[in-house]
């Protein structure tokens, strides 16, 4: 990756930690009152615990990334788009990584949220910052009630059984099958993982004021990186180092998910994510340098060690 290009995702980074910090300080003030039993502290140290567990803050670097790309890189807005999906995101890991869902202990190196603190906290804090994260959607200052109400929308298709909870069922109903056709795998993918991002680079469009073309341009690109990330994240699954990804190695084969590299062998899992790669890169033909730090982001998710 390019120097600069380094230096801007650790600078998406920083601004989406600083964004998610202000955030979770105005949603935790109201905790400081009468907590006889300490609950509401506990849910505000895991929430937090979920959110601070050193991701690299993919999402919202695509809904900054998408907004630049719209000529709308500095509109204040943003901040709190990237943390509405940031939540989102968190949520749906600590969800996952529940003993009835996927039962991991690891998570980007740390204990899992339930690990960390118990299964009904570990649940209650997801349950918490998906809610919140449409009451940040909501709360869009400067914005209309169309935009507010379609940004809704488009958030909670990603979120719900059109986006990553029925990509959930599909890969829990798959597990012990892995001889499953190339399509119901993309399926899951496609939902369980490519619907947040391609959410995130919706909305950063929507932000910006992107108009229809541009709308569905953009999605054509998050549709291939959102199949991409996963077909990596399959990959990385097989020939990861545990120390670098922060996840057991073998973690899918052993829960017997099915996968690209299991369905197609992991030189036709590498082939199959060089092409998604390419048309990520063709999607965003005819847009200027603006979309450049979309085409870095997209050579990023396919190249990723973690």
């Amino acid at each position: 990756m390019p120097e600069d290009f380094t230096q801007y995702l650790e600078a998406c980074r920083q601004r989406a930690d600083t964004a998610l910090a202000r955030q979770f300080a105005h949603l935790t003030s109201e905790f400081s009152g009468a907590d006889v039993s300490g609950g509401l502290e506990r849910l505000r140290r895991a929430m937090h615990y979920a959110l601070s567990g050193g991701g690299k803050r993919i999402r919202p670097a695509l809904v900054y990334a998408t907004a630049a790309a719209c000529g709308a890189a500095r509109d204040a807005r943003l901040d709190q788009v990237a943390v509405a999906v940031e939540c989102i995101h968190a949520y749906s890991l600590v969800h996952d990584d529940l003993p009835a869902m996927d039962n991991d202990d690891l998570r980007r190196g740390q204990p899992t949220c339930h690990r960390a603190f118990d299964e009904a906290t570990a649940i209650l804090a997801g349950d918490g910052l998906q809610a919140h994260a449409f009451e940040l959607l909501a709360e869009l200052p400067d914005s209309d009630a169309q935009l507010r109400l379609d940004m809704i929308r488009c958030l909670a298709a990603a979120s719900g059984p059109r986006g990553m909870v029925g990509g959930q069922a599909l890969d829990l109903g798959a597990a012990g099958r892995q001889a499953q056709d190339l399509q119901a795998l993309a399926d899951i993918h496609r939902l369980k993982t490519g619907a947040l991002i391609r959410a995130a680079v919706a909305l950063g469009a929507r932000v910006a004021g992107a108009d229809d073309s541009q709308l569905a341009q953009l999605d054509r690109y998050a549709g291939a990186i959102g199949l991409a990330f996963q077909v990596q994240d399959d990959i990385l699954d097989v020939v990861g180092d545990s120390a670098v990804t922060g996840k057991r190695q073998g973690g899918d084969l052993a829960l017997g998910k099915a996968t690209y590299p299991a369905l197609l062998g992991l030189d036709a899992a590498r082939e199959l994510l060089t092409g998604l790669h390419r048309d990520a890169d063709a999607a965003l033909e005819g847009l200027d340098a603006g979309a450049d730090r979309l085409r870095q982001l997209a050579a990023y998710i396919v190249q990723r060690t973690h």
